[in-house]
């Protein structure tokens, strides 16, 4: 890499930085930014500008926005009492995609890890039950992941709902569709198991 002038070099550098891009994925990259036209290069650089600039928090569901609350939560048209809750904005995104659920969300911003020294007060729990208190919230989803700190977050928002008039709901786990059972893992088969259906 030497043989770079220190100008790409730095931008190597740069790249490399960010998740899943190694060295020579780096490397491409920068070639292909030198390449590129003037106007693109600038494109990209103030719309990374703009990203840390205009991002914030949704002063109501905790996801991401660039207002003070978010499209979703300020849309009429979603079913205020629904919400649907999630570890991560990525969670919330990859449900949205779906189109299968209209309600609201709320977004945890991670979940309980006792061996990470991530506690109830370190994720977006005492807000979530101030909404559940103060807005005319029906139903709660419970879309946390199903690993073991997912299903404790869980578990553990089943206990502090149950003294409150919601209907308490978890998506449903197991078999994806077209997966085959004889690969699928045990911990898997036996969620799909325990959340079998009438049909």
């Amino acid at each position: 890499m030497a043989h770079y002038p220190p100008s790409i070099l730095n931008l190597i550098r740069n790249l490399s930085r960010l998740p899943g891009i190694g060295e020579k994925t780096a490397e491409r990259l920068a070639m292909h930014i030198l390449r590129s036209p003037r106007k693109d290069a600038e494109n990209l650089s103030g719309s990374i500008l703009e990203l840390k600039n205009k991002i914030r928090i949704c002063s109501m569901c905790f996801g991401l926005s660039d207002k003070d609350v978010c499209d979703i939560c300020s849309d009429p048209k979603r079913d205020a009492g629904m919400l649907c809750v999630v570890e991560q904005p990525a969670d919330m995104v990859a449900i949205e995609k779906t189109g299968s659920f209209k309600g609201r969300y709320h977004i945890l911003q991670g979940v309980l890890s006792p061996m990470d020294g991530v506690g109830p007060n370190d994720i977006r729990i005492r807000e979530l039950l101030s909404r559940i208190a103060k807005e005319s919230i029906e139903e709660v989803v419970l879309a946390t992941s199903t690993t073991v700190e997912g299903e404790a977050t869980a578990s553990y928002l089943v206990e502090c709902l149950k003294t409150h008039p919601v209907k308490l709901t978890r998506i449903a786990s197991g078999i994806p569709v077209g997966g085959d059972l004889k690969y699928v893992d045990a911990v898997t088969l036996q969620k799909a198991m325990e959340t079998r259906r009438v049909i």
